[in-house]
C-alpha cells in the first residue's frame, strides 16, 4: 500500500531496482538511535552493502516498532532493508544527512493514469503537493515509496525531532515497520511476513523479490566450514574470489577477465574485469582439474543431475546450483552457483554486483543441481 500498484486503487508496480551488495563478512556493528534507543546488529552496513546512515535507520525503525505496536513480533532490520532495497535501492544516488533527511527528495512517477510504467489508475492529489511537489496527482515518496495519504495514516517520528516526513530515513523506516506489523503480526513466521509484504504491494512477484533480499540479509555471515579434498578445493577457490565484480561474459578457468557486450541490463562486460556466473564456476572447478562448458545451461549437462523436485535438501557442498525459467528444461537455465552447505551458495549474481555468498533462496526459479565430485 506504500507504492503504486497495477490494477489497484493504490498505484502501479514499479520496475525492480537491482541490489548491489558487498562481500559477505560477519562484522560486529552497533549504533544508537537519536531518541536514546540502543540498537545493534551482528552485521555491518558494509557487509550488507547498505549505506551506513540507511542501515542505522533500519536498525532504529525495527527497534522502535513495539512502542507503537506492542503485539508485533519478529520485526528486524532485514525486513525493512528488503523493502527499501526494491523501493529505492537504499536511497541510492541521494544524500542522507546526519538527522536522516534525504536530498534531493525521492518521488515516484506521476500517478495520472497515463499508462507510463504500467500506471493505469489515476490517483488525485491528497497532500496539496506538500511531499511530492505535485498538487494535481499523487506520487510515491521517500525511500520506502509511501503514497502521501498512507504516510499520513502511519507516519512516525523515528528520529524524535518533532517532525514527521517520508523524506527522513528514520521516520520512513519506523513508519514502514508500523505498517508491516499491522495489528500485531508475527513477522518471524514466513507466511505472515509474506502476507504483510503483500499488503505493501498487491503483487506476489513483488513479495518474492522482497523476500529474496530479506533471505540474503538473514543469511549474512561466514560461510559454512570448507570440506577437504577436491570439494574443498573448488569451494575455497570460489571463496577467494569474493568482491570481484560481475562482468557479463567475463572470467573462465584462468580467472577473472573482461567480458563482452551486452547483458540484458545493458552492461558492457568488455569494460569490466571479473566473472559472470558460469565463468566463476569454470574457474573454481578448474582447481580440481574439471573442465566445465562455458554457459550455465551447458553446465547442467555435466555430472549427475539433481532434479529441482528433490528440493534444496538434496544438495551437498560443491554441487552446482541452477536457476531456470522452467525447472525441468535445462535449455532455460540462466544462472549457476556453487553450493556451500547450510542453505548458502557462492555466485556472481548479476551486473552491478560482486562475487558473494547468497542463500539458495535468493532467486525464485530453482532448477536443481549437478554433482561432479
Amino acid at each position: 500500500m506504500k507504492r503504486w500498484q497495477k490494477l489497484g486503487c493504490l498505484g502501479v508496480l514499479l520496475m525492480v531496482a537491482a541490489c548491489c551488495t558487498a562481500p559477505v563478512l560477519m562484522v560486529a556493528a552497533a549504533t544508537r538511535a537519536r531518541g536514546g534507543v540502543p540498537v545493534s546488529s551482528a552485521v555491518s552496513a558494509a557487509a550488507a552493502g547498505i549505506p551506513e546512515r540507511m542501515f542505522a535507520a533500519y536498525l532504529t525503525g525495527a527497534a522502535q516498532v513495539t512502542t507503537y505496536v506492542p503485539g508485533c513480533r519478529g520485526m528486524r532490520w532485514q525486513v525493512l532493508a528488503g523493502i527499501a532495497r526494491v523501493e529505492s535501492d537504499h536511497a541510492a544516488g541521494h544524500t542522507v544527512a546526519a538527522n536522516g533527511d534525504i536530498s534531493p527528495i525521492i518521488t515516484g512517477p506521476r500517478l495520472d493514469g497515463s499508462g507510463a510504467g504500467g500506471n493505469t489508475t489515476a490517483i488525485s492529489d491528497t497532500d496539496g503537493g506538500r511531499w511530492d511537489n505535485d498538487p494535481q496527482f499523487e506520487r510515491a515518496v521517500g525511500p520506502f515509496q509511501f503514497l502521501p495519504e498512507t504516510f499520513r495514516a502511519y507516519g512516525k517520528d523515528g528520529n524524535k525531532d518533532g517532525q514527521i516526513s517520508p523524506h527522513n530515513a528514520d521516520d520512513a523506516a519506523a513508519s514502514a515497520a508500523v505498517y508491516l506489523c499491522g495489528d500485531g503480526r508475527n513477522l518471524g513466521d514466513r507466511e505472515q511476513l509474506r502476507a504483510a509484504i503483500h499488503t505493501y504491494n498487491l503483487s506476489w512477484a513483488y513479495v518474492d523479490d522482497v523476500m529474496s533480499g530479506i533471505d540474503r540479509y538473514d543469511a549474512l555471515g561466514t560461510a559454512p566450514a570448507v570440506p577437504s579434498g577436491n570439494v574443498g578445493a573448488v569451494i575455497q577457490a570460489a571463496l577467494t574470489q569474493q568482491g570481484i565484480p560481475y562482468s557479463w561474459g567475463g572470467g573462465g578457468p584462468d580467472g577473472p577477465s573482461t567480458g563482452i557486450c551486452c547483458s540484458p541490463r545493458g552492461q558492457d562486460g568488455g569494460s569490466v574485469v571479473g566473472y559472470d556466473c558460469s565463468g566463476l564456476t569454470q574457474y573454481a572447478f578448474a582447481r580440481a582439474g574439471i573442465v566445465l562448458p562455458r554457459t550455465a545451461a551447458a553446465q547442467a549437462g555435466a555430472g549427475r543431475r539433481i532434479p529441482a523436485s528433490a528440493g534444496y535438501g538434496a544438495l551437498r557442498p560443491g554441487d552446482l546450483v541452477f536457476y531456470g525459467y522452467s525447472p525441468t528444461a535445462d535449455s532455460t537455465i540462466h544462472h549457476v552457483g556453487i553450493y556451500l552447505g547450510d542453505g548458502k551458495m557462492i555466485n556472481a549474481p548479476r551486473p552491478g554486483t560482486q562475487v558473494r555468498i547468497d542463500p539458495v533462496t535468493a532467486m525464485p526459479d530453482y532448477a536443481g543441481g549437478a554433482r561432479l565430485l
